[in-house]
């Protein structure tokens, strides 16, 4: 890409647009994985009592399946990140890309 249309695309209000949701979505995602990995390590430290409890009669404990659940629950985070980058953002940052190429063309 081209100096004028680099500029061109930093100077549409698309981008800006584009950056403050990213930003927004990846900050809200952080907090999330945060929390519930932070959550499950302050259980550990705190509570080990109710972390180590067995389900049932078995030996599986109920921190092997939160354990376990985290890995899941962070599997769907990245889903719903790749999901909304590909439609969302990709959409929007083609926008800026053509719109640049046709300013730049002018």
């Amino acid at each position: 890409m081209s100096k004028d249309i680099y500029a061109h695309i930093r100077s549409n209000p698309k981008f800006d647009e584009l950056v403050r949701k990213r930003h927004r979505f990846a900050v809200v995602l952080s907090v999330i994985v945060l929390v519930i990995f932070y959550g499950f390590i302050m259980q550990v430290a705190f509570f080990p009592e109710v972390i180590g409890r067995s389900i049932g009669s078995g030996k599986l404990t109920y921190g092997v399946v939160a354990g376990f659940s985290q890995f899941a629950f962070f599997l769907l985070l990245t889903w719903l990140y790749v999901r909304r980058a590909n439609t969302e953002f990709d959409r929007i940052n083609e926008e800026l890309i053509d719109e640049a190429i046709a300013g730049g063309q002018a």
